[in-house]
């Protein structure tokens, strides 16, 4: 019997991140029926209970060397935790777990992570703190060239998001409370979150959100995947529109599946906002707040490119006006574009578990 041991942003009450653990769980037991699995989490009792698995709170370091000294795999990911934009005391922690891990002989991978950005003290964490690693694998080809050139004897290869595995959530799901049901028309799942740059946002994002309601009919619905935080800054960029977006109340995943399957179109800086949107062939209109967003775009081949980029200008009226027209007037060739390039994604994430097939034998 296998002991795995994962570390990730758990526990936080982030959709993204709780459905890439129910994914990753789903997964590990799909594939490996007798394995035994630890969580280290924020709330270690909530997790505990939701996914049937040990969990260790994630902040005490001698609870967490003994999870270590239990397992024979330790699993970093997934998610976007080799990173220092967060902060330098972030990439320690995940960076750290790692080293500990390698130190105890402990078989260890980073599991369908995105890598960076990173400064120059942050390449010197990875490649000082996951030296010994012995296999990874990357949601993003800039990831793989960017963690093979800090780990150049770690086998390092490219798969996908494992969210892209999530399954269909209920057809019939009733939605009539977000007053979204098929009564209330065409509607536009928006999400969004705040960034260092924020007040470049959401006079666009408005734009965005008008033009959607005044052209097209389609009215917006602010999807709050990130909790309290994300609803704040929606209610920022909702106070900045003409038209009248609607702020949903925080949800649990299966039902913020259905919302976004459901849409019309997405709008989204959240990564799984628009992972989920392309599970479901959803056409999206992408806000690049961080390199993984603009990967995902690039993996996927998406024909629309992104609204706005970190560090990019804020785009005129008319370019933001023409992105919403071709998002509207091409989205069925969107959508098929997305339906095509599923099977490979699915593939890909399947791939991560794969890896680690490899390294349990």
């Amino acid at each position: 019997m296998t002991r795995v041991l994962l570390s990730g942003y758990y526990g936080f009450g982030n959709l993204g991140d709780e459905a890439l653990l129910e994914v990753i769980v789903d997964g590990l037991r799909r594939r490996f029926p007798a394995v035994q699995l630890e969580v280290l989490s924020a709330t270690p009792a909530a997790t505990a209970r939701l996914h049937q698995v040990e969990s260790t709170p994630r902040w005490d370091w001698r609870a967490i060397r003994a999870a270590i000294g239990r397992a024979e795999v330790v699993l970093s990911g997934g998610g976007g935790l080799l990173q220092s934009a967060t902060s330098l005391r972030s990439l320690l922690y995940y960076a750290g777990i790692l080293r500990e891990a390698i130190r105890a002989r402990r078989k260890t991978m980073v599991f369908a992570q995105s890598i960076g950005p990173l400064d120059r003290w942050g390449r010197l964490v990875v490649r000082q703190f996951c030296k010994g690693l012995d296999r990874a694998t990357v949601r993003d080809e800039r990831s793989r060239l960017l963690l093979q050139q800090l780990l150049p004897k770690t086998p390092v290869e490219r798969g996908a998001d494992p969210v892209f595995l999530y399954g269909d959530p209920a057809a019939d799901a009733d939605l009539s409370a977000e007053g979204l049901g098929p009564e209330s028309g065409a509607y536009a799942v928006t999400s969004v979150r705040k960034i260092a740059a924020f007040r470049e946002v959401p006079p666009t994002i408005a734009r965005v959100v008008d033009r959607l309601a005044q052209r097209y009919d389609i009215r917006s619905a602010f999807l709050p995947l990130g909790g309290a935080a994300d609803a704040a800054a929606s209610t920022d960029v909702i106070r900045a529109c003409a038209s009248s977006p609607v702020l949903l109340p925080e949800c649990p995943l299966p039902k913020a599946a259905s919302i976004l399957r459901g849409a019309r179109v997405v709008v989204g800086m959240r990564l799984h906002s628009l992972v989920l949107a392309a599970r479901y062939a959803v056409p999206f209109l992408a806000i690049a707040y961080d390199p993984k967003v603009s990967s995902l775009c690039e993996d996927l081949e998406y024909p629309l490119e992104p609204l706005w980029k970190a560090g990019d200008p804020r785009p005129s009226d008319a370019t933001v006006d023409a992105l919403v027209d071709r998002l509207v007037n091409e989205r069925d060739a969107l959508s098929a574009h997305l339906a095509q390039r599923l099977p490979a994604v699915v593939a890909a994430a399947e791939r991560n578990f794969d890896v680690l097939g490899e390294l349990l034998s």
